[in-house]
């Protein structure tokens, strides 16, 4: 339980620019209803709670205004209009956009909090959306930063992120924000929706470590049932590993029940002209991968899900005209999807969180908290302590979690 100590909006430094509007991509706008991306990063620095409320807190407020001088579309509002004849943007206006940053004192044990076993969940939350009379507004980003038994953690909340190339075409348009008539007007059919979690969410979370010498086994599994197999990746053995044992600690189904897991890839280099270098945003495409249950489950489940994912990132996310290929369809495929056992990876090895040092050393821990509103989604990062190891976290019912934690530790014994 956490208590409130400050709640404060910061801006940008005055003169960092005038109003800004940037409308969104359709990489954007595929995003738009989903849930906001929570992260937490916890920090291992001992000080006393007036050191903390008279020099961290300030400190934090001016870096971060100073930061939002060269990402301002951050401080600002997600504008989603109420008629479709405009587009939704993300709107910075002087004087009125800004970060909400919340400052509390938890009273939970730092060293529980930042462990692998299995715990109690922590849900950050997102101030809601707001309803205007043409449109609704919530924010892109908020921060909240916690005081916990001399020492510290910070989560953000992303709603959204920034776009690039406005040229780029609205693939689709109408059928990924849902257009109807309605009183002689086109009206969103899908308004945007304020994203909380239920509390409690009688779920535990747990990380679970993948070591160099894990991963090589597992490759070596792999490429010797499938010798001629390409793309063997850590991110494909990882991913693979994870999902067959958590789809054997799960329910009993039907042999012919469809599996299926959904990927992002980063694709500004994958996608013709790239993107510039020095974009920021949304720049996702994805697999799709589908097996049956009882191959899942069975002997070569891991195997066969390895394969899967393999041709995959091969087949369609490597190369240039497949990766955007269907893309008019990725949200009516997604929708498909989500009638089957849907299974999802959030983070990526490639985006290494723990050496972001703003001043108190490496994070002790990081979390993926949006997984909480997910029935069977993974996150992923590299190992802080694990040389070439890589981490996984998950949010489960505590029975569930307890057989996923057995059947997990056994399959690397071989």
């Amino acid at each position: 339980m956490a208590i409130i100590l400050e709640t404060c909006r910061v801006p940008a430094p005055p003169g960092a620019t005038d109003d800004l509007s940037v409308p969104l991509t359709f990489l954007d706008i595929f995003w738009l209803h989903f849930h906001p991306i929570r992260r937490l990063l916890f920090y291992d620095y001992p000080c006393s709670k007036p050191h903390f409320l008279e020099n961290i807190a300030p400190k934090l407020k001016e870096s971060l205004s100073l930061t939002l001088r060269h990402y301002l579309p951050v401080a600002g509002y997600l504008i989603f209009p109420l008629n479709s004849e405009k587009k939704p943007e993300i709107r910075y206006v002087v004087g009125d956009s800004a970060v909400s940053l919340t400052i509390a004192e938890s009273a939970s044990d730092f060293h529980d909090l930042i462990g692998n076993h299995a715990r109690d969940e922590f849900v950050p939350q997102i101030d809601p959306v707001t309803d205007e009379s043409e449109y609704q507004r919530v924010p892109v980003m908020a921060l909240k930063s916690d005081f916990v038994s001399w020492s510290w953690y910070m989560h953000w909340v992303g709603q959204s992120s920034l776009s690039w190339r406005r040229e780029f075409a609205y693939l689709s348009l109408k059928t990924h924000l849902e257009l109807i008539p309605s009183s002689g007007k086109k009206k969103r059919e899908v308004p945007l929706k304020s994203s909380s979690f239920p509390l409690p969410t009688n779920r535990v979370r747990a990380t679970y470590v993948l070591r160099q010498a894990d991963i090589k086994r597992l490759k070596d599994l792999v490429l010797e049932k499938k010798p001629g197999l390409v793309q063997v990746s850590s991110f494909v053995v990882t991913v693979s590993y994870v999902w067959t044992c958590l789809v054997k600690s799960g329910e009993q189904v039907d042999d012919d029940v469809l599996e299926s897991f959904i990927f992002g890839a980063d694709i500004r280099a994958r996608i013709d002209p790239p993107v510039p270098a020095k974009y920021f945003g949304n720049c996702l495409g994805g697999g799709f991968v589908n097996i049956e249950h009882k191959q899942l489950v069975g002997e070569e489940g891991f195997v066969t899900a390895a394969e899967a994912f393999a041709d995959q990132i091969i087949n369609r996310v490597n190369k240039k005209d497949e990766v955007l290929k269907g893309a008019e369809n990725w949200l009516s495929e997604v929708k498909k999807l989500t009638a089957t056992r849907m299974h999802a990876v959030s983070g990526s090895p490639k985006f290494d969180l723990y050496n972001a040092d703003f001043g108190w050393g490496r994070a002790r821990k990081m979390e993926v908290v949006s997984i909480d509103g997910d029935k069977h989604s993974m996150s992923l990062c590299k190992s802080r302590d694990s040389e070439g190891g890589l981490e996984v976290g998950l949010s489960l019912p505590k029975p569930r979690m307890e057989a996923f934690a057995a059947i997990f530790e056994d399959g690397l014994r071989f």
